[in-house]
């Protein structure tokens, strides 16, 4: 059986389990915040009794849910042998997320991860500088956190190191990689960092908690302080980790010189929308106004960037009609453009274009992927330039003409 077409079912269910486990990771990670940032201090003499330091009252489903947080744990009766641990759904993201990027970047790196017009190197040496990107990154995040995390003021100091970081290494991974390999790799980055943060440090400290617990022992305070913080640290990390994973399927996002400018502002604007929503569940939980300030910020950015990368007016000239495209244009760009990779002997993902036929039958698609969405050629290897893709819009959509 083809490889190819073996690599194409391993790309489809890999990336099919990786985004239902990452609805799971992220949907309950989203709930445990709001949950957290819900709480209100206990008003019932019995519940302050047993230890409960904050409650919440939620309907959902027909029926009414009382959740309680214990900062410790209850005073009044000891640990249940049976706990519910939130760790699987975020090791299940990481793990099929990776091996969808060794099926589709990895394996493919001369394609996918090596644009010769941005650096010229080896696939191999890319693959090696790809997996060192993911070690690195944590790396130095991991020390940033452990070096400022419990000093004073030390949110604000590792955030403002974390993201000089981020934009180092967005810039960075722009000047190495292909557009869309940059931008899936700094998304990818980013979500090491978070399963990391709960494989190395919340998950291992909330064990120690339990274990001091049960052995009748008073845990340590910083097991619950340094799992707080990297809770919060994911949660601000997973609407950029999303619009980089998306962004990078459209070309006019990562073609540009300063793709990393781009990705850079995607991602702030997520973490601000995202704080927006922080800040409001806090500020629903004391009745305070609900404060979208930070979401107008990041919609505000969106917008900017919209206006800033449209394609500028095309001149009006009445005067001069465009002449019509014959077909024979068309066939000599896709010929010298496309049909390297799309023939009777290599039809990249299953789409062969060496006959007029099978332009005319693809022409769709041929539109979509070049003209409008930008894509192909992958990485323009072959030099595509813009008056050829304007042809190819003509062509298509004055009815793709044959003659």
């Amino acid at each position: 059986m083809d490889t190819a077409y073996l690599l194409d079912w391993a790309n489809l269910l890999l990336r099919w389990a990786h985004v239902i486990t990452a609805i799971a990771w992220i949907g309950a990670s989203f709930y445990f915040v709001m949950l957290d940032n819900s709480l209100t201090p206990p008003t019932h003499g019995d519940l302050q009794a047993k230890g409960v330091d904050g409650e919440m009252w939620a309907v959902h489903g027909g029926g009414f849910y009382h959740s309680n947080k214990y900062m410790v744990a209850p005073r009044w009766l000891p640990l249940p042998e049976k706990l519910h641990w939130s760790y699987w759904e975020s090791y299940s993201t990481w793990l099929t997320g990776f091996g969808l990027f060794t099926v589709l970047y990895l394996f493919n790196a001369g394609t996918f991860l090596v644009d010769k017009s941005v650096y010229d190197w080896s696939p191999a040496a890319a693959v090696v500088a790809s997996l060192g990107f993911l070690v690195a990154f944590w790396l130095v995040y991991d020390a940033i956190c452990r070096t400022w995390g419990q000093r004073p003021h030390g949110d604000l100091v590792v955030g403002v190191l974390v993201f000089a970081f981020v934009v180092f290494a967005s810039w960075l991974a722009c000047q190495l990689f292909a557009g869309r390999a940059a931008f899936l790799l700094v998304g990818a980055m980013l979500a090491t960092a978070m399963s990391a943060n709960v494989f190395f440090w919340i998950i291992p400290g909330q064990r120690k908690v339990v274990a001091a617990l049960r052995a009748g022992q008073q845990p340590d305070p910083l097991h619950g302080k340094r799992g707080k913080q990297r809770s919060v640290h994911n949660t601000y990390f997973t609407l950029p980790v999303l619009i980089a994973m998306l962004s990078n399927h459209y070309g006019w996002l990562y073609s540009g010189p300063h793709n990393w400018l781009v990705l850079v502002l995607l991602m702030l604007a997520g973490a601000l929308i995202r704080h927006s929503f922080v800040a409001r569940h806090k500020a629903h939980a004391l009745g305070r106004r609900m404060p979208w300030e930070h979401a107008l910020i990041g919609t505000a950015v969106l917008v900017g960037l919209a206006l800033w990368l449209a394609p500028a007016p095309q001149a009006s000239a009445p005067a001069q009609v465009q002449p019509p495209v014959r077909f024979a244009e068309v066939q000599a760009v896709v010929e010298q453009r496309c049909a390297m990779c799309h023939n009777a002997q290599l039809a990249q993902k299953n789409v062969a274009l060496h006959t007029p036929q099978l332009i005319r039958q693809h022409a769709q698609a041929v539109y979509q992927q070049v003209a409008v969405l930008k894509l192909m050629p992958l990485n323009n290897a072959t030099q595509m330039t813009e008056d050829e893709r304007a042809l190819i819009k003509r062509w298509f959509e004055a009815g793709a003409p044959t003659n």
